[in-house]
């Protein structure tokens, strides 16, 4: 039996774990991200997580993979952005490499996902499939032929800054109408945002402004979807131009790729379950009839863990390639 570590790297925690060749996690931990302290702090904490999670388990580690929520430099290991972080060009693969004298592979994290999916959850057996995750942002992972696509220099499958419209509201990229706009967590936030402070004494704001206590700023995504589920109808206004937003760029995606599978995940479609069934029938309609003639929408399999599952899968997959 192979084991290896991954790590799921954010803004807010990380999540370290060992796991074994069927995908099952062995032992686990969570910590909170010392952003403040900067990339040595966080370097140190992932060092000295992996270091207590080897010695708590004994067990002979092949590699180690951590997905990123970033943009990383192919082959180095090198995290060129990663904004949750506020990380530039910074060496974490060849440092912990040097540190941990093990195969390091870093990866973006909705890659990773992608992976995971891919050997161990919903994508098991199929060699064409879009993993498509929304949450703060939009991110996802593109298997083609059985080969997980990397682009030019390594940014494949920024789905969310897709423009879909060009006088659309403004994106953290610097471009209008990006997909994340619409549908991310971070944009669903913004357009609530925007509606309170137009119409602040309107009645028909009164359960948003509620929520936030009147402080506007303080809007959240899952306070919207909340909100939603309770009838809101600025939420539902907000939500149902997500939707179609979402639905549109599904339908693109699927024109452009020709996936068999598209599985949905991340935690905006966590909180709307109903809206799988909804994108899927969208797609349906409005795709290219031949692209949809052994296609389906299904949703991701391997719950919370699922971004130290896919990083650890990354290790499998490479490893198994250096084999052959």
């Amino acid at each position: 039996m192979s084991y290896v570590i991954g790590v799921d790297l954010g803004g807010t925690k990380i999540e370290i774990g060992i796991v074994d060749q069927t995908g099952k996690i062995l032992k686990h931990m969570r910590l909170e991200t010392d952003v403040k302290g900067g990339a040595e702090a966080v370097e140190k904490q992932i060092f000295e997580g992996i270091r207590y999670i080897q010695l708590e388990t004994a067990l002979p580690i092949d590699g180690i993979g951590i997905g990123v929520a970033g943009q990383i430099q192919p082959r180095t290991g090198i995290v060129q952005f990663a904004p949750n972080l506020k990380w530039h060009h910074y060496p974490l693969g060849p440092h912990l490499a040097t540190e941990l004298q093990l195969p390091i592979f870093i990866v973006n994290d909705v890659r990773a996902i992608t992976w995971g999916e891919w050997l161990f959850g919903a994508g098991q057996g199929c060699q064409n499939l879009i993993c498509l995750f929304v949450g703060t942002g939009i991110g996802s992972g593109i298997i083609l032929g059985n080969q997980m696509l990397i682009g030019c220099s390594n940014t494949c499958g920024e789905v969310g800054h897709m423009v879909i419209d060009f006088h659309g509201p403004v994106c953290t990229c610097g471009n209008h109408g990006c997909l994340e706009t619409f549908a991310g967590g971070w944009g669903i936030a913004a357009r609530a945002k925007e509606i309170l402070k137009q119409n602040p004494t309107d009645i028909a704001n009164a359960t948003l402004l509620e929520m936030v206590k009147g402080n506007i700023e303080a809007m959240t995504a899952r306070l919207v979807i909340e909100a939603y589920h309770q009838g809101d109808v600025i939420a539902q206004l907000v939500l149902q131009r997500a939707l179609q937003a979402l639905t549109a760029g599904c339908v693109s995606l699927v024109n452009a790729f020709n996936p068999c599978r598209l599985i949905l995940g991340g935690g905006i479609l966590d909180g709307l379950p109903e809206w799988m069934p909804l994108i899927e029938q969208g797609i349906q309609q409005s795709a290219l009839k031949a692209a949809l003639q052994s296609f389906a929408v299904v949703p991701a399999q391997l719950g919370k863990e699922v971004g130290v599952i896919g990083s650890a899968a990354v290790v499998f997959d490479q490893l198994k390639n250096k084999e052959k």
